[in-house]
């Protein structure tokens, strides 16, 4: 007898668990609001809720849920809200799964991308177009722009082009290894590391630049030193300088239009100390090695909106000294002449390397992407900004070249630091390096940690596996900021070499070819796609070739 009553009992529990499991799986379909229970009554389900519920159980009973070949089609499958616990009794419970990510819209997806991009590129814009000419320089500006704009798009789109296959939560690196395995997950990342790195070189070299001549002022300052003897530059209040004159033209000038000193004076004690390349780099170690331990880098995320104050800063800069010092400007279309370029240079393959770090943004626009509200307008508001971008460098880079005061001053003295032309005794200028050499002093720590995250995340599993795995990272990066600093500052040359390397095959080569093989295995590829594709892929080799020529 207990055996038949315990006989009995399984049964019944396993009957009330088939029950519970049908009664209280989740059923996506569309349920009227009157049905939806909630505090109020309990509503019924209708008709027409009912029937696509037994469609969807239909489509899920053809197939396992592992096989994506006859799962139900989109139209079927009602949008996430509208997700409801379907009961056979007729009732429907909303599902309350967790909150979703705060969304932005769209305004502050574009100023997002803006400020992203915004970086120490802005300060070579002009001298990227002395190298190409005026009116060459201004041709290649818009046209980078345009191509980068649509290698960017290419991405954006190439998660969409991976069919049965959740890709919600990817990057770039995972479509990479989706396409090209091992070999394109790993080379993303190690170009993705040449972008962070070279940017955290160029941070370097501009911090020590932004500290020798802040010191430089504040000492002067101090102790009543007038520096206007010995630059080389213009008369005026606003002085502009060209810091190396014996390596840029050699025309008639009028010595009164000058300040030269002609006496060798030996350096104080202060310049052996301050030096920008001997001294400050180092300096900036005892500063910056502690930072980059820091096992969490939110603390100087708080301190990002700095950039875009920056940015707007030295737009209003330009725009006072532009106003200040007039346009000077004389179209010679292939000749250079004592003070001007010619139109079109030949170097002109050093400014599309400084215009692809530039516009990069291409390892970080799905996500930067996800969060954007309305999704349907993605590309349009990517395309504004790649526009806002494009005519933030087009406005500091037109105005700076045109208001360098030529003559008395050649074009060739437009230097790769556009702030280096003005004296360090320039206030308005002293203002924008302090502000510069703060809020890069906060971001260059972010940067080290995304570095970290990339490189001890695939190497080891863990963001901080140890004091001394990332102690040892950290010393290898400043020790190539150091090096560069006190050897090569020359951020134009770091940036175009950095920027033409990772571009090549971030921006240029891995997008063209994701999409060329989506084409192929859907049997959509035709021949104008595929010769417009690999023309871009020639482009970008040709461009980091070119570095090396130019």
């Amino acid at each position: 007898i207990i055996g038949e009553i315990t006989g009995h009992f399984n049964a019944f529990i396993f009957n009330v668990a088939v029950l519970l499991r049908r009664s209280f799986l989740p059923r996506p379909f569309h349920v009227e609001p009157r049905n939806i229970v909630d505090e109020a009554s309990q509503g019924r389900v209708s008709a027409e809720a009912s029937a696509l519920s037994s469609r969807v159980h239909y489509y899920g009973r053809l197939t396992a849920s592992s096989d994506r070949l006859l799962a139900p089609p989109d139209h079927v499958i009602p949008p996430a809200e509208e997700l409801y616990v379907y009961s056979p009794l007729g009732t429907a419970f909303k599902v309350k799964g967790k909150e979703s990510p705060v969304k932005n819209p769209s305004i502050v997806t574009i100023f997002a991308i803006w400020n992203t991009m915004m970086g120490t590129s802005i300060l070579s814009i002009p001298w990227g177009m002395k190298q190409a000419g005026f009116t060459f320089g201004i041709i290649i500006l818009v046209s980078v722009g345009l191509l980068t704009l649509y290698c960017c798009y290419r991405i954006l789109k190439s998660t969409k082009s991976i069919p049965y296959i959740d890709t919600s939560d990817w990057e770039f690196p995972d479509i990479c290894k989706y396409y090209f395995g091992a070999f394109g997950q790993w080379s993303s990342l190690f170009f993705s590391l040449v972008s962070l790195i070279g940017a955290m070189v160029v941070y370097w070299v501009l911090m020590s630049n932004f500290l020798f001549n802040t010191g430089k002022f504040i000492y002067n300052y101090a102790h009543d030193v007038n520096m206007s003897d010995t630059d080389f530059g213009t008369n005026g209040s606003d002085r502009v300088i060209c810091p190396f004159p014996e390596s840029d033209h050699g025309g008639n000038c009028s010595i009164g239009a000058f300040y030269v000193s002609n006496n060798a004076t030996q350096p104080t004690v202060f310049d052996q100390w301050w030096s920008k390349t001997n001294t400050i780099p180092f300096y900036l170690v005892i500063l910056l090695l502690p930072l980059l331990n820091f096992r969490s880098a939110s603390f100087f995320a708080r301190f990002t909106f700095l950039g875009t104050l920056s940015v707007v800063y030295l737009i209003t800069l330009v725009t006072i000294k532009a106003i200040r010092l007039g346009f000077h400007l004389e179209f010679h279309w292939f000749e250079s002449t004592a003070f001007f370029v010619p139109e079109f240079r030949p170097l002109f393959a050093q400014f599309t390397g400084v215009l692809t770090l530039a516009f990069f943004i291409h390892n970080c626009i799905i996500t930067l992407m996800k969060n954007n509200k309305h999704q349907e307008n993605n590309v349009r508001d990517l395309s504004l900004a790649y526009l806002l971008v494009g005519l933030t460098y087009l406005y500091v880079g037109v105005m700076i070249f045109a208001a360098f005061p030529s003559p008395p001053l050649s074009k060739e003295c437009i230097e790769p630091n556009f702030l280096d032309n003005f004296p360090s005794s320039d206030v308005l200028v002293f203002v924008a390096r302090a502000f510069l050499l703060f809020q890069m002093t906060t971001v260059y720590p972010l940067l080290g940690y995304l570095v970290r995250v990339q490189v001890m995340g695939q190497l080891f599993g863990k963001h901080y596996p140890s004091f001394f795995h990332v102690f040892t990272l950290n010393i290898v990066i400043v020790g190539i900021g150091v090096l560069m600093a006190k050897f090569y500052p020359n951020i134009g040359s770091i940036i175009r070499y950095s920027g033409a390397t990772c571009g090549m095959t971030l921006v240029f080569v891995f997008p063209s070819l994701v999409h060329m093989i989506s084409l192929k295995r859907s049997g959509e590829l035709r021949w104008p796609s595929a010769l417009f594709h690999s023309l871009l892929i020639i482009l970008g080799i040709a461009n980091l070739i070119g570095q090396f020529f130019m």
